[in-house]
């Protein structure tokens, strides 16, 4: 029955997306992380992206990125700024506690932007954060 299903409510997982110079290439970039900020680690993390606009979207990413460890994060990919101004979306799926956990992260269009910037203690840099 429905009402026997539980769905276990996300806590201490966010994404951020933040800002930086790449030595490299000698240019900023913009970079999607996710964050877990559990006391333990999260497992077969799974992530998909994409992106929309009102006359366009692209194409989906999927990232496995294994195991999180616990109050750490890890970098999902690199956003070109052509999509900053999409809606975008991230869709994350995870085990902790082995549980299945499943939540929808989504940045407004043009909300990815410095004006924007919020400190994210977990990354110690600014960003756009979504929890």
């Amino acid at each position: 029955m429905k009402k026997d299903i539980e769905i276990p409510v996300v806590e201490g997982v966010s994404i951020a997306v933040v800002k930086e110079f790449n030595e490299e290439f000698q240019m900023d970039d913009w970079n999607a992380y996710i964050i877990n900020e559990n006391d333990k680690p999260i497992e077969a993390v799974m992530v998909v992206t994409q992106g929309f606009s009102t006359e366009k979207k692209t194409s989906k990413f999927r990232h496995m990125l294994g195991a999180i460890a616990p109050n750490s994060n890890a970098k999902i990919e690199l956003m070109q700024e052509a999509v900053l101004p999409f809606r975008n979306e991230f869709s994350v799926t995870y085990f902790l506690d082995n549980k299945l956990f499943d939540k929808k992260f989504i940045f407004r269009e043009n909300t990815i932007n410095e004006r924007a910037f919020r400190d994210i203690p977990t990354l110690k840099d600014k960003g756009v954060w979504v929890r």
